[in-house]
């Protein structure tokens, strides 16, 4: 499922649905780590292919911490295990696409099987 916010909603969110804040020049979003073992090396190449093919500024923030999402040292850095919230934030001409398409893998567990 696939919303986009236009005004603020107090609706709760599950970490399966993919939802799109619109922002001046860019989008947001979030997604919770629902891969067992978190946000290691493999699910954090995976994001980093993804972020890597926006134009897009793409931003990871995870307690207070901000990291690009198109470094593997900076995403590795925030050391997110299973179930921490990873707000997704970008800026530039293609901001919308990068954060559905990083929310979708997000929820596809990285295309990561055990």
């Amino acid at each position: 499922m696939v919303m986009t916010i236009k005004q603020k909603s107090r609706k709760k969110v599950s970490s399966t649905q993919l939802l799109v804040s619109k922002k001046a020049n860019g989008a947001a979003g979030f997604f919770i780590v629902i891969n067992d073992k978190g946000l290691h090396t493999r699910p954090s190449t995976e994001l980093v292919k993804c972020a890597a093919s926006f134009r897009s500024q793409v931003y990871l923030t995870y307690e207070d911490i901000v990291v690009n999402a198109k470094s593997l040292l900076g995403i590795l850095t925030l050391a997110a295990g299973r179930g921490s919230r990873i707000d997704v934030e970008a800026v530039g001409e293609d901001a919308e696409a990068a954060v559905r398409k990083i929310l979708e893998l997000a929820k596809n567990k990285f295309y990561i099987h055990y």
